[in-house]
């Protein structure tokens, strides 16, 4: 019987619709091609260990976060109650850190899918996807509802979550809607500028959350707007009508920022894209640092303007599986596991 697995998850961009994933609307995502993964095996000692660094649990008190790397999976495993289990985690990820490209709900969905098979409990996307995103809500900080279903499910998706901007215990919120469009789009004319600058997701997203749910006119009206500016983003990329979807893209970027939902850092390279070529340039996130997200036919000239105007590293999204595991069956099965891990280790040190 296998004892070992090797589980992995992407990071996501937001193309059109965030963030209204929190709100119960609509949003279009597309996975990242960088990826947390996680190895998991038996161990005498329940253990976590990353960037070198390793963090043995002996007491439940060691489960308490304490805003460090080993947050993630002590909440995870304080979550179902595994204090007293003996296995070991090991983990890589290199999709940037707290650059609103989901690293935190991509090491959660990894972590979280490589104790189920440990375990040997066999859930369905929808439930993980729920599982990982209340797990990252109570635990950690505030975030939507794509995060964790888009690390699940990889791919470009179109995702509906009404009836989900009020949020419940877990097992009693409504599942989200998951239409895959990859399989009908051959072109993905997007890349990513970082910033550089590291940012809290719920340090932009809070403010505005309590706007809404005081009944702010403005602010609804604003995501109703954004909502359904996403349901039309849908259209244009099915007709692969680039110039329409960027025009959106734009739209929904002024109404966040508009808000307070962006910052300098976001605008300096969201206009630097848009005067490089760009058909459209928005935040592929939250706002204040993080990354943004540009629409461009021909991508050469925006990725120059980009880092002529500080981006520090540049990435292009595209369908990509959604979390994976695998059973690590031999000798040779657990070589290959660590040195991806080993290889996304390094990556994650390139800013």
């Amino acid at each position: 019987m296998t004892h070992a697995f090797f589980s992995t998850a992407p990071g996501r961009c937001g193309i059109i619709g965030n963030p209204t994933d929190m709100y119960g609307g609509s949003v279009i995502s597309c996975s990242t091609q960088e990826r947390a993964a996680v190895l998991i095996e038996p161990s005498d000692v329940l253990s976590f260990e990353v960037a070198g660094q390793r963090f043995e649990v002996h007491r439940p008190e060691d489960l308490y976060p304490d805003g460090g790397y080993f947050d993630v999976a002590k909440a995870i495993v304080h979550f179902l109650d595994l204090g007293s289990a003996k296995f070991s985690l090991r983990w890589a990820c290199n999709v940037p850190f707290s650059a609103g490209l989901s690293s935190s709900s991509a090491m959660s969905v990894s972590i979280l899918n490589a104790i189920f098979a440990f375990l040997g409990r066999d859930e369905h996307p929808f439930f993980c996807a729920e599982m990982a995103r209340h797990i990252e809500l109570n635990y950690m900080a505030l975030c939507g509802y794509q995060d964790a279903y888009m690390c699940m499910f990889g791919g470009l998706n179109y995702m509906d979550f009404n009836g989900k901007q009020f949020y419940r215990a877990f097992g009693d919120e409504p599942y989200a809607t998951v239409e895959p469009l990859h399989e009908y789009v051959g072109d993905y004319p997007f890349v990513l500028g970082h910033t550089g600058v590291q940012r809290s997701s719920g340090t932009v997203h809070l403010p505005i959350r309590e706007r809404w749910l005081e009944g702010d006119r403005e602010v609804r009206r604003c995501y109703l707007r954004v909502a359904h500016l996403a349901r039309m983003g849908k259209r244009a990329i099915l007709a692969k009508d680039w110039a329409h979807l960027g025009a959106l893209m734009i739209e929904n970027h002024e109404i966040q920022r508009d808000l307070g939902g962006s910052g300098p850092e976001n605008e300096r390279l969201i206009q630097a894209a848009l005067d490089g070529g760009a058909l459209g340039a928005k935040l592929a996130g939250a706002g204040g640092g993080g990354t943004i997200i540009a629409l461009a036919c021909d991508t050469k000239p925006v990725v120059e303007a980009m880092k002529q105007a500080g981006a520090s590293r540049i990435l292009y999204p595209k369908p990509c599986p959604g979390a994976t595991v695998i059973p690590l069956e031999n000798a040779a099965d657990r070589k290959r596991a660590e040195r991806e891990l080993i290889q996304r280790s390094e990556q994650a040190d390139i800013a």
